[in-house]
């Protein structure tokens, strides 16, 4: 009986990498299945076979792609999770199973590859969501800038008040997390963008712990994490639903000084730049004191603030400046950064 010749190693990856054969396997078992091992993922088979689940499913689906690939604070194979588990999280679900679909240009060096997929591993096994399911292709050099992924995540909905846009009311309240613009100005400064560069960190993350708190609040309408277009387009998305307005107040959103300092320079407004570890929640007033009492005491959400309430109105996003005057947010319409999720 021959034997087979021995593993291949590559630096970088190449169109062999995608044509189905043996270079194709070895890539898939030597960095996919070593870092993302689990009972459900059988490289072998064409679908993954799930344990059935008792409650109502959510089901979401998700593209990545950023520049760099490894930013500080995250890689885009840890974004990839936090940020399909975070949509699942903000719905109201406990994240259950992810799937991959990786997209890699010719070229990527593999130990990139590994750190990236070893990140995404072990963001999924922190959360104890495992990948049961995947797909990679390989594209020419020049078509895919390094490497895009594609998850989608199936959730469990966990017991609390019914969410969405229909649910909020005049007088509810509306809080943030934690300081809006990290992740935006942390991937700008890593790409040393303008010549600017510095050492801020991206606030991605999962935010489980803050939405399995705030479910225990009959008062909780709505939750949402700010993504693209960031504070400023969740509070559109309220307005627009609601016909109600949103009324912010400046001085009680908070935004970290070195993200300020960016923005001044170069004229970015940070209430539309990417988040991906914040939530923002609309609950009742009656309950919202408690609620971001909860939230600061989780790590977290130590910088949660309350930073306006939904009024009476035309379906506007209104801000209330630090000197008393008010400002309208208009709807993002241009990219107010190169895409950074």
């Amino acid at each position: 009986m021959n034997k087979l010749p021995p593993r291949t190693e590559f630096t970088h990856v190449s169109l062999a990498h995608g044509n189905g054969g043996r270079f194709m396997r070895e890539l898939i078992e030597g960095i996919f299945a070593r870092h993302l091992a689990h009972p459900a993922l059988d490289v072998e088979a064409d679908a993954a076979r799930l344990p059935r689940l008792s409650g109502e499913l959510l089901f979401t689906t998700d593209g990545f792609t950023v520049q760099p690939l490894e930013f500080p604070g995250g890689d885009i194979g840890s974004l990839a999770v936090h940020g399909t588990t975070n949509d699942l999280a903000v719905a109201g679900a406990e994240p259950r199973f992810l799937s991959l679909n990786a997209f890699i240009e010719e070229g990527l060096e593999m130990a990139v590859l590994d750190r990236v997929i070893a990140s995404l591993g072990a963001a999924a096994r922190a959360l104890g969501v495992p990948v049961v399911a995947g797909d990679t292709k390989v594209v020419p050099r020049g078509q895919g800038s390094g490497l895009y992924l594609a998850t989608s995540g199936i959730g469990e909905r966990l017991p609390g008040p019914e969410l969405g846009l229909r649910r909020i009311r005049p007088g509810d309240r509306i809080l943030v997390s934690g300081p809006v613009g990290d992740h935006g100005i942390a991937v700008m400064l890593a790409r040393e963008a303008f010549g600017l560069s510095g050492d801020l960190c991206s606030d991605a993350g999962s935010v489980l712990p803050l939405t399995r708190a705030a479910l225990g609040f009959p008062g909780l309408h709505f939750m949402r994490d700010p993504t693209r277009g960031g504070l400023a387009t969740v509070c559109h998305e309220i307005a627009t639903a609601t016909g109600l307005d949103v009324n912010l107040e400046q001085a009680a959103i908070p935004v970290r000084d070195a993200v300020l300092s960016v923005c001044e320079m170069l004229g970015y407004d940070p209430l539309y730049l990417a988040c991906e570890g914040r939530v923002v929640a609309v609950v009742a007033e009656a309950d919202a004191p408690a609620l971001l009492e909860r939230w600061q005491a989780l790590p977290e959400g130590e910088d949660a603030c309350c930073i306006g309430e939904v009024v009476e109105g035309e379906g506007r996003v209104v801000v209330t400046t630090e000197l008393g005057g008010q400002r309208w947010l208009e709807e993002l319409e241009d990219d107010p950064l190169p895409r950074i999720c």
